[in-house]
């Protein structure tokens, strides 16, 4: 009886622990899931992420480390299989240069590195002090049909009017989209938004909750990173997005 009893009660222990797995399972795919960034235009194609270009005229931030957290967040994109920024900087070393400063470079890159679009985007703005404010201007260029026959400056990254211009015609040959933004902590609509990544990301489970996102400059850039991605891949607000069928 005793040993009945045992075993009995092993199996029990045995089926409580595999439903908590199942659970934790069901848990980890439905965070996987919230965490992904829709991409409706510009689905399936492979990726390369640039080095980022520093314009904010501040020397708080590694460029190429932020350049790797975007194409980190590059990936959540759906359809998207992503070239990480090394293997960029190791072809543009081929040509002893160390960034990507015009569209035909960009297009180039594209060929070499047998991808469909690289991201080319530069910081704008930076001030990681609490609240913290960055400025993210990204681009994305590669060989698309229809993707647009008026030209503008395509690497007047950090000038509004670049964007403006090309919100009023359409996209060059070569630019398939772009997005610039300033993320400013201060500013309440940009808190909400980011007390919502963080909820997605079970920010809320930190001792900082969702002020993790906020006090801590990486995970700052990671907000940013993946709101810059969502805002192009969806033409959205501040967007310019070739193919999308509207101009926001």
């Amino acid at each position: 009886m005793i040993d009945q009893s045992v075993t009995t009660a092993r199996m029990t222990v045995s089926v409580l622990l595999f439903g908590a797995v199942l659970g934790l399972g069901c848990r980890s795919r439905q965070t996987a899931v919230s965490v992904s960034i829709e991409n409706p235009t510009l689905s399936p194609m492979v990726v390369a992420v640039a080095p980022a270009l520093n314009l904010s005229g501040s020397k708080d931030f590694d460029p190429n480390r932020f350049a790797d957290t975007m194409a980190s967040e590059l990936s959540y994109a759906e359809g998207v299989s992503v070239v990480p920024v090394s293997r960029v900087l190791g072809v543009l070393g081929e040509q002893g240069l160390t960034q990507v400063d015009s569209r035909d470079l960009a297009l180039e890159l594209v060929d070499r590195l047998g991808a469909d679009a690289i991201l080319v985007f530069a910081v704008t703005g930076y001030d990681p002090y609490d609240p913290p404010k960055i400025g993210i201007s990204a681009q994305l260029f590669g060989n698309r049909p229809g993707a647009g026959t008026r030209g503008v400056d395509p690497f007047a990254l950090s000038r509004q009017a670049g964007l403006v211009a090309a919100r009023n015609g359409t996209l060059p040959p070569g630019l398939l989209g772009q997005h610039q933004q300033m993320y400013d902590a201060a500013h309440q609509s940009v808190v909400g938004d980011i007390r919502a990544f963080a909820a997605k990301r079970n920010g809320e489970g930190t001792p900082y909750g969702w002020r993790k996102y906020v006090v801590s400059q990486q995970h700052f850039i990671e907000y940013c990173c993946h709101t810059t991605i969502a805002a192009l891949l969806s033409g959205g607000q501040g967007s310019v997005l070739a193919g999308s069928g509207s101009e926001r």
